[in-house]
């Protein structure tokens, strides 16, 4: 296999998932690039892959990152059909570091200079009293410890009972967030991440997703 030296644009680094925004990357927000709605958070304590360390481990903090397609983590900017990035012109620090011939450029920001979700969300606007209230009731961390003990077996019936309580205060939030202050339902997975009971799903843990509909 011939040595690649240049970016040959092949996709192959767009269909792992797409980059997590820094705070060069505000402009693209401020610029209509890129919106909320091709935004996901991934929350402080939620499962997430470390390519310093190769493997998942619970996010130290709060990342934003793009999302993916549907369930699909390939980068939603990145069009397969053509082989083409539809923001190439405009691309995000990860994306002009990456090369997949040399690492060392886009080893040496990861997990440095990341935003915050309160980092493009305008002052004073009324969704950002409710994410600090939603990590509070609905927190990632205990909510993966409470995961890993069911997926281990533990049908022990108060981690089933707090499960359904935060379940049902996510499934709440997002309802009260939408219905009563008119958040766009595409801006959910931005404002408050994944929801709980994918991530349950995402498990193996199918069987507790019942758990929504009896909230």
């Amino acid at each position: 296999m011939k040595n690649i030296t240049h970016c040959v644009r092949c996709g192959t680094c767009c269909l792992k998932g797409g980059p997590v925004l820094h705070h060069e990357d505000k402009k693209l927000l401020r610029g209509g690039l890129v919106r909320y709605e091709h935004l996901v958070t991934i929350r402080r304590g939620e499962p997430v892959y470390n390519p310093l360390r190769g493997g998942l481990e619970q996010a130290s903090r709060e990342i934003v990152k793009v999302a993916g397609k549907g369930e699909d983590w390939s980068c939603r900017f990145y069009n397969e059909k053509d082989v083409s990035c539809a923001v190439y012109e405009h691309r995000f620090l990860e994306c002009r570091l990456l090369k997949c011939w040399d690492t060392a450029d886009i080893m040496r920001v990861i997990g440095r200079g990341t935003i915050l979700r309160g980092d493009v969300i305008n002052r004073g606007d009324p969704i950002m009293s409710v994410i600090e209230t939603h990590e509070k009731e609905c927190p990632a961390c205990e909510m993966e410890t409470l995961i890993t003990a069911a997926a281990a077996g533990g049908g022990d019936r108060k981690i089933l009972s707090r499960l359904s309580e935060i379940v049902g205060k996510d499934i709440s939030m997002r309802s009260y967030a939408v219905s009563e202050l008119g958040l766009k339902a595409e801006y959910e997975p931005f404002i408050f991440g994944r929801p709980l009971s994918k991530l349950m799903n995402d498990r193996g843990l199918a069987v507790l997703t019942q758990l929504e509909k009896q909230v």
